[in-house]
């Protein structure tokens, strides 16, 4: 029999996937996107669904919020935003090299790829990852479940331990705030 949904146990579930969350990793990625910003390196997001949100999600707020702060520049840009060639490398090659191919147009070696997926297997990330890493750029990925593929692969990992998405896109979108705030150099506020 299924259990209804409440929102304190959905709060409450939150809170201990959260506390099972390594801190180290998390100031691990921050510290990864702090080297690129610091070098002047692109860092290149990319991930599918509502991992493709939070890959754009990332780029709106350090693109604007870090700029704002700081008054340089942020290369961030997100592979997911080109619609018209995400669906042309979709269609004219196969959908897994929607992200590789932009990043054979564009990465170069010392830039950050950053890849989200909830589940680590998804193999249009999972490929992009291995192309990154391949051409001297730096890799983190954002993951759950049990990190799949891309845990073992990217040189960073800030994994979710997690089998529920949505716990996991609610952590990984808390990465992206908690980088966005320390490059800003934003306080916490309640």
């Amino acid at each position: 029999m299924s259990h209804p949904f409440t929102v304190p146990e959905y709060i409450a579930a939150h809170r201990r996937v959260a506390e099972a969350c390594d801190p180290r990793a998390f100031e691990a990625g921050i510290d990864a996107v702090r080297a690129a910003f610091d070098g002047d390196r692109q860092i290149i997001t990319c991930g599918n669904g509502g991992s493709a949100y939070a890959a754009s999600h990332c780029i709106t707020d350090w693109n604007k919020m870090i700029n704002l702060a700081t008054g340089r520049r942020f290369r961030g840009i997100s592979l997911c935003d080109n619609i018209g060639l995400m669906t042309a490398f979709g269609n004219d090659l196969t959908f897994d090299e929607i992200f590789a191919g932009q990043l054979r147009a564009i990465l170069t070696p010392g830039d950050l790829v950053i890849a989200i997926s909830g589940s680590g297997n998804s193999p249009n990330v999972v490929k992009a990852v291995e192309y990154a890493n391949a051409s001297g750029a730096e890799t983190l990925a954002l993951v759950g479940y049990d990190g799949g593929a891309l845990k073992r692969i990217a040189r960073r990992v800030v994994w979710v331990p997690s089998f529920d998405m949505q716990l996991c896109e609610d952590l990984h979108l808390m990465f992206v705030h908690m980088a966005m705030k320390a490059l800003c150099g934003t306080p916490i506020s309640s």
